[in-house]
Protein backbone atom coordinates (compact mmCIF):
# COMPACT_ATOMS: atom_id res chain seq x y z
CA UNK A 1 0.00 0.00 0.00
CA UNK A 2 1.23 3.10 -1.20
CA UNK A 3 1.16 6.45 1.44
CA UNK A 4 1.42 9.96 0.69
CA UNK A 5 4.85 11.96 1.40
CA UNK A 6 3.60 13.69 4.07
CA UNK A 7 1.93 10.86 5.67
CA UNK A 8 5.17 8.30 4.93
CA UNK A 9 7.24 10.95 7.11
CA UNK A 10 4.73 10.66 9.76
CA UNK A 11 4.51 7.35 10.07
CA UNK A 12 8.70 6.95 10.21
CA UNK A 13 8.76 9.74 12.83
CA UNK A 14 6.18 7.32 15.05
CA UNK A 15 8.01 4.30 14.48
CA UNK A 16 11.27 6.12 15.62
CA UNK A 17 10.01 7.54 18.50
CA UNK A 18 8.52 4.15 19.58
CA UNK A 19 11.84 2.39 19.01
CA UNK A 20 13.66 4.84 21.03
CA UNK A 21 11.44 4.66 23.59
CA UNK A 22 11.27 0.91 23.45
CA UNK A 23 14.72 0.28 23.62
CA UNK A 24 15.54 2.70 26.18
CA UNK A 25 13.40 1.22 28.81
CA UNK A 26 15.02 -2.29 28.02
CA UNK A 27 18.14 -0.84 28.26
CA UNK A 28 17.74 1.01 31.60
CA UNK A 29 15.46 -1.67 32.91
CA UNK A 30 18.58 -4.43 32.31
CA UNK A 31 21.09 -1.72 33.19
CA UNK A 32 23.88 -3.63 35.28
CA UNK A 33 24.97 -0.62 36.65
CA UNK A 34 21.41 -0.04 38.33
CA UNK A 35 21.80 -1.36 42.11
CA UNK A 36 19.31 -3.50 43.77
CA UNK A 37 19.10 -2.41 47.20
CA UNK A 38 17.22 -4.18 49.48
CA UNK A 39 15.40 -3.15 53.20
CA UNK A 40 13.89 -4.36 56.10
CA UNK A 41 11.62 -2.14 57.18
CA UNK A 42 9.28 1.13 56.03
CA UNK A 43 11.71 3.72 57.39
CA UNK A 44 14.01 2.85 55.42
CA UNK A 45 12.60 2.42 52.07
CA UNK A 46 11.40 5.99 52.79
CA UNK A 47 15.18 6.68 53.59
CA UNK A 48 16.35 5.11 50.80
CA UNK A 49 14.42 6.26 48.30
CA UNK A 50 15.06 9.60 49.02
CA UNK A 51 19.06 8.66 48.91
CA UNK A 52 18.89 7.31 45.44
CA UNK A 53 15.96 8.94 43.55
CA UNK A 54 15.62 7.05 40.17
CA UNK A 55 19.59 6.15 40.13
CA UNK A 56 18.54 2.67 41.76
CA UNK A 57 15.82 0.51 43.14
CA UNK A 58 14.96 -0.16 46.25
CA UNK A 59 13.17 -3.67 47.20
CA UNK A 60 11.50 -4.58 50.81
CA UNK A 61 12.67 -7.78 51.76
CA UNK A 62 9.03 -8.70 52.98
CA UNK A 63 5.73 -7.58 51.73
CA UNK A 64 3.38 -4.86 52.69
CA UNK A 65 1.15 -6.11 55.63
CA UNK A 66 3.53 -7.99 57.42
CA UNK A 67 4.41 -7.55 61.24
CA UNK A 68 8.45 -7.09 61.62
CA UNK A 69 7.74 -8.07 64.59
CA UNK A 70 6.16 -11.37 64.14
CA UNK A 71 7.65 -12.16 60.55
CA UNK A 72 8.79 -15.80 59.44
CA UNK A 73 10.87 -16.19 56.66
CA UNK A 74 9.04 -17.45 53.44
CA UNK A 75 10.58 -19.37 50.76
CA UNK A 76 9.80 -16.30 47.97
CA UNK A 77 11.04 -13.49 49.82
CA UNK A 78 14.18 -15.51 50.66
CA UNK A 79 14.72 -16.20 46.92
CA UNK A 80 14.03 -12.21 46.12
CA UNK A 81 17.74 -11.88 47.87
CA UNK A 82 19.40 -13.36 44.68
CA UNK A 83 18.55 -10.48 43.09
CA UNK A 84 19.77 -7.83 45.00
CA UNK A 85 23.24 -6.08 45.35
CA UNK A 86 22.99 -4.86 48.79
CA UNK A 87 20.86 -4.70 52.16
CA UNK A 88 19.83 -1.67 54.62
CA UNK A 89 19.24 -2.91 58.14
CA UNK A 90 18.53 -1.61 61.14
CA UNK A 91 21.10 -4.24 62.81
CA UNK A 92 19.97 -3.65 66.36
CA UNK A 93 17.16 -5.76 66.98
CA UNK A 94 13.72 -4.66 64.57
CA UNK A 95 15.01 -6.63 61.63
CA UNK A 96 16.45 -9.73 63.15
CA UNK A 97 14.65 -12.17 60.40
CA UNK A 98 16.85 -10.85 57.85
CA UNK A 99 19.96 -12.59 59.74
CA UNK A 100 17.80 -16.02 58.92
CA UNK A 101 16.61 -14.88 55.57
CA UNK A 102 20.46 -13.63 54.06
CA UNK A 103 21.63 -17.25 55.81
CA UNK A 104 19.39 -18.73 54.17
CA UNK A 105 19.58 -17.52 50.72
CA UNK A 106 21.72 -17.21 47.26
CA UNK A 107 23.97 -14.48 48.51
CA UNK A 108 24.88 -14.85 52.80
CA UNK A 109 27.96 -12.73 51.63
CA UNK A 110 25.72 -10.28 50.28
CA UNK A 111 26.87 -6.35 51.24
CA UNK A 112 25.26 -5.08 54.30
CA UNK A 113 24.95 -1.27 55.76
CA UNK A 114 24.43 -1.12 59.24
CA UNK A 115 22.38 2.02 59.52
CA UNK A 116 22.74 2.56 62.80
CA UNK A 117 26.68 2.22 63.00
CA UNK A 118 26.69 5.68 64.21
CA UNK A 119 23.72 6.29 66.25
CA UNK A 120 24.23 6.64 69.99
CA UNK A 121 21.79 3.73 71.19
CA UNK A 122 19.21 3.82 74.24
CA UNK A 123 18.65 1.07 76.41
CA UNK A 124 15.75 -0.72 75.68
CA UNK A 125 12.71 0.02 78.52
CA UNK A 126 9.84 -1.92 80.56
CA UNK A 127 10.22 -5.41 80.88
CA UNK A 128 12.05 -5.95 77.43
CA UNK A 129 14.71 -4.55 78.78
CA UNK A 130 14.89 -7.43 81.50
CA UNK A 131 17.72 -10.39 81.01
CA UNK A 132 21.28 -11.53 80.38
CA UNK A 133 22.93 -8.42 79.34
CA UNK A 134 22.34 -4.94 77.50
CA UNK A 135 19.60 -4.40 75.65
CA UNK A 136 19.21 -1.56 73.34
CA UNK A 137 16.09 0.38 71.63
CA UNK A 138 16.14 -0.70 68.17
CA UNK A 139 13.67 2.25 67.26
CA UNK A 140 16.16 4.80 66.57
CA UNK A 141 13.97 5.91 63.02
CA UNK A 142 11.48 7.41 65.41
CA UNK A 143 14.32 10.43 66.30
CA UNK A 144 14.71 12.61 63.67
CA UNK A 145 18.01 13.23 64.95
CA UNK A 146 18.98 9.87 64.58
CA UNK A 147 17.25 8.88 61.38
CA UNK A 148 19.56 11.74 60.03
CA UNK A 149 22.72 9.91 61.02
CA UNK A 150 21.42 6.84 59.45
CA UNK A 151 20.51 8.36 56.22
CA UNK A 152 23.79 9.82 56.18
CA UNK A 153 25.83 6.36 57.03
CA UNK A 154 23.41 4.84 54.09
CA UNK A 155 24.12 7.69 51.36
CA UNK A 156 28.31 7.05 52.25
CA UNK A 157 28.17 3.35 52.09
CA UNK A 158 25.83 3.26 48.85
CA UNK A 159 28.57 5.90 47.16
CA UNK A 160 31.24 3.59 48.27
CA UNK A 161 29.03 0.60 46.52
CA UNK A 162 27.93 3.11 43.07
CA UNK A 163 30.81 5.77 42.89
CA UNK A 164 29.23 7.53 39.72
CA UNK A 165 26.63 8.06 41.74
CA UNK A 166 27.80 8.50 44.93
CA UNK A 167 27.70 12.54 44.34
CA UNK A 168 24.18 12.57 43.90
CA UNK A 169 23.56 10.18 46.81
CA UNK A 170 25.34 12.47 48.94
CA UNK A 171 23.09 15.77 48.03
CA UNK A 172 20.40 13.46 48.00
CA UNK A 173 21.19 13.05 51.53
CA UNK A 174 21.35 16.56 52.34
CA UNK A 175 18.18 17.84 51.43
CA UNK A 176 16.67 15.33 52.88
CA UNK A 177 17.84 16.00 56.11
CA UNK A 178 17.35 19.60 56.19
CA UNK A 179 13.60 18.19 55.42
CA UNK A 180 13.80 16.52 58.52
CA UNK A 181 15.03 19.26 60.48
CA UNK A 182 12.85 21.65 59.61
CA UNK A 183 9.92 19.60 60.12
CA UNK A 184 11.41 18.61 63.77
CA UNK A 185 12.21 22.62 64.19
CA UNK A 186 8.07 23.47 63.39
CA UNK A 187 7.14 21.15 65.99
CA UNK A 188 9.63 22.74 68.91
CA UNK A 189 8.88 26.63 67.73
CA UNK A 190 4.79 25.30 68.84
CA UNK A 191 5.85 24.62 72.06
CA UNK A 192 8.17 27.76 73.09
CA UNK A 193 5.69 28.91 75.73
CA UNK A 194 5.07 25.03 77.22
CA UNK A 195 6.97 23.15 79.66
CA UNK A 196 7.06 19.98 78.00
CA UNK A 197 10.10 18.31 80.25
CA UNK A 198 7.75 18.86 83.22
CA UNK A 199 5.18 16.21 81.94
CA UNK A 200 4.83 13.02 82.71
CA UNK A 201 4.22 9.96 80.37
CA UNK A 202 3.93 6.72 79.84
CA UNK A 203 3.98 4.47 76.62
CA UNK A 204 2.31 0.82 75.94
CA UNK A 205 4.92 0.32 73.40
CA UNK A 206 8.70 0.87 74.09
CA UNK A 207 9.31 2.17 71.06
CA UNK A 208 8.79 5.93 71.85
CA UNK A 209 11.88 7.13 74.02
CA UNK A 210 13.65 8.40 70.61
CA UNK A 211 10.87 10.58 69.66
CA UNK A 212 10.32 11.52 73.01
CA UNK A 213 13.43 12.94 74.08
CA UNK A 214 13.54 15.21 70.99
CA UNK A 215 11.03 17.11 73.29
CA UNK A 216 13.26 16.75 76.45
CA UNK A 217 10.22 14.04 77.47
CA UNK A 218 11.48 10.82 79.62
CA UNK A 219 9.27 7.46 80.00
CA UNK A 220 8.33 7.02 83.21
CA UNK A 221 6.59 3.44 82.76
CA UNK A 222 6.07 0.86 79.58
CA UNK A 223 3.54 -1.32 79.99
CA UNK A 224 3.87 -4.03 77.28
CA UNK A 225 6.48 -7.06 78.67
CA UNK A 226 7.13 -6.67 74.69
CA UNK A 227 5.80 -5.61 71.80
CA UNK A 228 2.52 -7.28 71.21
CA UNK A 229 2.36 -9.34 74.26
CA UNK A 230 -0.65 -7.85 76.25
CA UNK A 231 0.33 -7.65 80.33
CA UNK A 232 -1.44 -10.33 82.30
CA UNK A 233 -4.34 -9.18 85.11
CA UNK A 234 -1.98 -8.89 87.85
CA UNK A 235 0.51 -6.75 85.74
CA UNK A 236 -2.18 -4.75 84.55
CA UNK A 237 -3.26 -3.68 87.73
CA UNK A 238 0.49 -3.19 88.83
CA UNK A 239 1.06 -0.73 85.91
CA UNK A 240 -2.39 1.37 86.74
CA UNK A 241 -1.35 1.49 90.62
CA UNK A 242 2.19 2.72 89.00
CA UNK A 243 0.77 5.14 86.68
CA UNK A 244 -1.23 6.62 89.65
CA UNK A 245 1.65 6.67 92.14
CA UNK A 246 4.08 8.62 89.75
CA UNK A 247 1.29 11.30 88.53
CA UNK A 248 1.48 10.21 85.05
CA UNK A 249 -0.94 12.90 82.85
CA UNK A 250 -0.03 10.81 79.49
CA UNK A 251 0.10 7.80 77.67
CA UNK A 252 1.51 7.31 74.21
CA UNK A 253 -0.59 4.07 72.60
CA UNK A 254 0.10 2.47 69.17
CA UNK A 255 -1.87 3.35 66.60
CA UNK A 256 -1.39 0.57 64.08
CA UNK A 257 -1.51 -2.46 66.47
CA UNK A 258 -4.44 -1.36 69.28
CA UNK A 259 -4.22 -3.21 72.69
CA UNK A 260 -8.11 -4.32 73.82
CA UNK A 261 -6.46 -3.29 77.40
CA UNK A 262 -5.55 0.03 76.76
CA UNK A 263 -9.39 1.52 77.09
CA UNK A 264 -8.95 -0.67 80.24
CA UNK A 265 -5.99 1.69 81.40
CA UNK A 266 -7.32 5.16 80.87
CA UNK A 267 -10.90 4.56 82.85
CA UNK A 268 -8.97 3.09 85.52
CA UNK A 269 -6.21 6.09 85.89
CA UNK A 270 -7.74 8.72 84.31
CA UNK A 271 -4.85 9.43 82.05
CA UNK A 272 -5.08 10.82 78.77
CA UNK A 273 -4.01 9.02 75.68
CA UNK A 274 -2.78 9.92 72.79
CA UNK A 275 -2.13 7.53 69.65
CA UNK A 276 1.56 7.23 67.84
CA UNK A 277 2.89 5.04 64.51
CA UNK A 278 6.63 3.48 64.74
CA UNK A 279 5.89 3.67 61.08
CA UNK A 280 6.11 -0.65 60.30
CA UNK A 281 3.04 -0.98 58.54
CA UNK A 282 1.11 -0.47 55.51
CA UNK A 283 2.39 0.48 52.11
CA UNK A 284 6.09 0.84 51.40
CA UNK A 285 6.18 4.80 50.26
CA UNK A 286 8.62 7.24 49.03
CA UNK A 287 7.07 9.86 51.63
CA UNK A 288 5.70 7.46 54.26
CA UNK A 289 8.56 8.23 56.65
CA UNK A 290 7.80 11.91 56.79
CA UNK A 291 4.28 11.87 56.50
CA UNK A 292 3.94 9.50 59.54
CA UNK A 293 6.63 11.45 61.59
CA UNK A 294 4.85 14.69 61.21
CA UNK A 295 2.02 12.90 62.70
CA UNK A 296 3.91 11.88 65.61
CA UNK A 297 5.18 14.81 66.03
CA UNK A 298 2.19 17.08 65.69
CA UNK A 299 0.73 14.38 68.38
CA UNK A 300 3.43 15.05 70.88
CA UNK A 301 3.19 18.62 70.23
CA UNK A 302 -1.00 18.55 71.37
CA UNK A 303 -0.19 16.41 74.47
CA UNK A 304 2.22 18.68 76.10
CA UNK A 305 -0.24 21.61 74.94
CA UNK A 306 -3.05 19.61 76.22
CA UNK A 307 -1.66 19.40 79.86
CA UNK A 308 0.67 22.55 80.37
CA UNK A 309 -2.04 25.37 79.53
Amino acid sequence: MSFPRPLRRLLLCVLVTLSTTTLSSFAHAADPQRLQIGITLHPYYSFVSNIVGDLADVVPLIPAGFNPHAYEPRAEDIKRIGELDVIVLNGVGHDDFADRMIAASEKPDIPLIEANANVPLLSATGMAARGAGKVVNPHTFLSISASITQINTIARELGKLDPANARAYSQNARAYGKHLRTLRAEALTKLSQNKGAELRVATIHGAYDYLLREFGLEVTAVVEPAHGIEPSPSQLKKTIDQLTDLDVQVIFSEMDFPSSYVDTIQRESGVKLYALTHISYGEYETRKYEEEMAKNLDTVVRAIQDNNP
